[in-house]
């Protein structure tokens, strides 16, 4: 595998990882008990820390790429595992 291919792969990882991490950990103000802003969404985030999101999916993108990329090269899970039909 290519550098080129591998960084692809892991950035689509990156990108599946942090839509599944987004709504883990977020409050709105009413749950905080802190004052909204005027024009503010009752579902706006007041506690939103997009550094410690990028963190924890960096982490996490990197263990599946890790899985992926083991299986790329020790050939634990192929297609043929999936054929069904012979």
């Amino acid at each position: 595998m290519s550098f080129s291919s591998a960084l692809a792969i892991y950035l689509l990882f990156w990108v599946m990882t942090g839509f599944v991490v987004l709504p883990f950990g977020v409050r709105t103000a009413d749950e905080m008990g802190v004052e909204k802003v005027p024009g503010q969404a009752d579902s706006a985030p007041a506690n939103f820390r997009p550094g410690r999101v990028v963190l924890i999916v960096t982490l996490a993108s990197a263990v599946a790429f890790g899985l992926f990329y083991a299986n790329y090269v020790n050939g634990w899970v192929s297609a043929a595992n999936f054929d069904f039909f012979s």
